[in-house]
């Protein structure tokens, strides 16, 4: 048993190295491709340069540090929570189908950047609306759920969960109604559908804090949020305050998904199928799917991204390649794992 631990964790660690270095190799990829192509040389040339406390030829530094690098930072740290959150409630729910807008805070969040749009508030109050009804979303459902406590609480957390989703949705469908046809909708539209196209280096500045601050709660409990998935009976015989946990567990992930969709918009499928090619690679343990999931998360989007912005001559939107991409890879996942989610 011992002997088959330690090659799973050592098996587990190549393979995160891997994966760490296919995310560099992503980045790479993603600062030279562009309109303005870029080689290797020039980009870690001018980033040297950079920290260096020099400054690369004009064109060079313009398009690398202000305009492709806070996208691809944007992509990388986006990408990275989405599969975090995505991991973290397939485990706490201990369900396969579970993604990071069950209990509604993405949808939460678009009500509130597309009311922002409806309104005509300036992109910084548009992102800072929907941050903030995100997080209320979920508020709401998490309350819900503990004035209809029952003996299930995952059951009526996740059907709280539906129906105030189904509300935000509802209020959405409503603003699209009430915006304006030729300038507003076609906004609404394009957000909706999950873009990076306006982030600026002050979005990254924003977003980089968040999401740390959402994911270093998950990697410090990856132990008892492990646990959780034996169920909460067992999980408290070990010594696991489930309450707290699951508290702990909700908050990381929807900080760091209101975040994600306030800055990006809805962007889906990162967080239910990265999460589950992350367990064909190290397992079913949290603590290694959750770092796993991360990188994944990471290298994944900031691809998807720079396919976005380079395959056709208008940008694509990066919820349509998600789920161009993640569709066909979910049934796959679903008919390689059949009998063990039986």
């Amino acid at each position: 048993m011992a002997l088959a631990h330690a090659e799973g964790a050592q098996r587990s660690a190549v393979i995160l190295v891997l994966l760490a270095v296919l995310l560099l190799a992503s980045l790479l990829l993603a600062s030279m491709l562009g309109p303005y192509p870029l080689t290797p040389g020039d980009v870690v040339s001018a980033i040297v340069t950079r920290v260096g406390g020099g400054t690369a030829p004009a064109p060079i530094d313009t398009i690398l540090f202000q305009i492709r690098l806070p996208r691809v930072l944007a992509a990388l740290l986006i990408g990275a929570a989405l599969a975090a959150a995505g991991a973290s409630y397939q485990t706490l729910f201990r369900n396969p189908l579970v993604s990071p807008d069950i209990l509604g805070v993405s949808a939460g969040a678009g009500f509130g950047a597309v009311l922002g749009i409806l309104l005509s508030l300036p992109v910084i109050a548009i992102q800072g609306l929907g941050f903030v009804t995100g997080l209320a979303t979920v508020g709401i459902v998490y309350m819900l759920a503990r004035m209809l406590r029952t003996q299930n609480e995952i059951l009526v957390l996740v059907l709280a969960g539906i129906v105030v989703g189904a509300l935000a949705g509802a209020g959405i469908s409503l603003v699209k109604i009430l915006a304006d046809p030729y300038n507003q909708l076609p906004a609404i539209t394009f957000w909706l559908l999950g873009s990076l196209a306006g982030v600026k280096v002050s979005d990254v500045q924003t977003v980089a804090p968040l999401v740390v601050a959402g994911l270093v709660p998950l990697a410090l409990l990856r132990w008892r949020i492990g646990v959780l998935s034996l169920g909460d009976d067992e999980a408290r015989a070990l010594g696991v305050n489930v309450g707290v946990v699951r508290s702990a567990v909700i908050a990381a992930a929807t900080l760091v998904t209101a975040t994600s969709v306030s800055v990006s918009g809805v962007i889906g499928w990162v967080g239910l199928v990265i999460p589950h090619m992350a367990r064909l690679l190290v397992g079913p343990r949290y603590d290694r799917v959750l770092p796993a999931s991360v990188l994944m998360g990471a290298a994944f989007l900031v691809l998807i991204d720079t396919a976005a912005r380079s395959a056709a001559r208008i940008e694509i939107p990066l919820g349509l390649l998600t789920a161009l991409l993640g569709a066909p890879v979910f049934v796959w996942l679903l008919a390689r794992g059949r009998r063990s989610w039986s």
